[in-house]
């Protein structure tokens, strides 16, 4: 039995359009594949896609299902006003800090097709450190001085923090919610993912280095600079196209439900 079939979720392919589908083709598997790399919190966190033909609407996942049962009918579609424009015959709903962040990024930027947002250990971690994300690693280099800061205020909960949060983020696609977690954004699902998988190991690997209790060895301001000025746009290919096809065939062999 396939995982729509296990929770009774209607097949949704034909009822929507063909770019509907492939985002909630994509956002399924990017869900299943931030649970299989340990960046899910249960049911607490959030992935969003714009819904290519409606760009006033966007998909997020009905507040109930762990991200390892997500497929592409199971997604909820809602609009800017927080309006569920469709949801499976489930008794889940939309989680209200989920739609306000969201909300915030795709109001603000016409750019932004997708947004992931995270509480791993690391991301919380790094965002309750005074210093932030250190250019400590070539890893950390593609994000440092492009990263984005927002200070926690509570649960993001209550729509007046959109504005607040779109000014934090302004042009970036990095964000450390202090106090809180990560957010990426991306002009597609693949983008959002591996630029937060990415942002994620060099917070891994910032505290497992400080964690140490020795001397760290910093690059040189001039090297900091070199290596960030090699990330800049335009300067490399755009991360995510390239491995999310192999991440596609990985879900595939291993678990393909997130296409139904």
């Amino acid at each position: 039995m396939n995982q729509a079939a296990a929770l009774a979720i209607a097949p949704l392919q034909a009822s929507v359009s063909a770019a509907e589908w492939q985002a909630r083709v994509d956002l399924a598997a990017c869900y299943r594949l931030c649970d299989r790399y340990g960046m899910s919190d249960m049911i607490y966190t959030h992935i969003t896609a714009r819904v290519p033909d409606a760009p006033g609407q966007f998909l997020i996942n009905p507040n109930g299902l762990l991200f390892s049962e997500m497929t592409a009918s199971s997604l909820l579609k809602v609009n800017g006003d927080g309006e569920v424009l469709y949801r499976p015959d489930l008794p889940y709903g939309l989680h209200p800090a989920g739609f306000t962040i969201h909300s915030a990024i795709y109001r603000a930027r016409a750019d932004a097709a997708a947004a992931m947002h995270t509480h791993t250990i690391a991301g919380m971690a790094v965002s309750a450190l005074k210093c932030g994300l250190l250019p400590l690693t070539q890893t950390a280099t593609r994000f440092y001085g492009r990263t984005a800061y927002h200070d926690f205020r509570g649960p993001e909960r209550d729509p007046s923090e959109r504005d607040l949060l779109a000014t934090s983020l302004g042009s970036l696609n990095y964000c450390i919610l202090r106090n809180h977690g990560l957010l990426t954004v991306g002009a597609s699902v693949a983008e959002a993912f591996i630029a937060m998988w990415g942002l994620e190991r060099a917070c891994q690997a910032q505290l497992a280095a400080m964690a140490c209790n020795t001397e760290l060895e910093m690059p040189s301001p001039e090297v900091v600079e070199k290596s960030c000025s090699m990330y800049a746009p335009g300067n490399s290919r755009t991360y995510g196209p390239l491995e999310w096809q192999g991440l596609l065939r990985l879900l595939d062999r291993t678990d393909p439900g997130f296409r139904d």
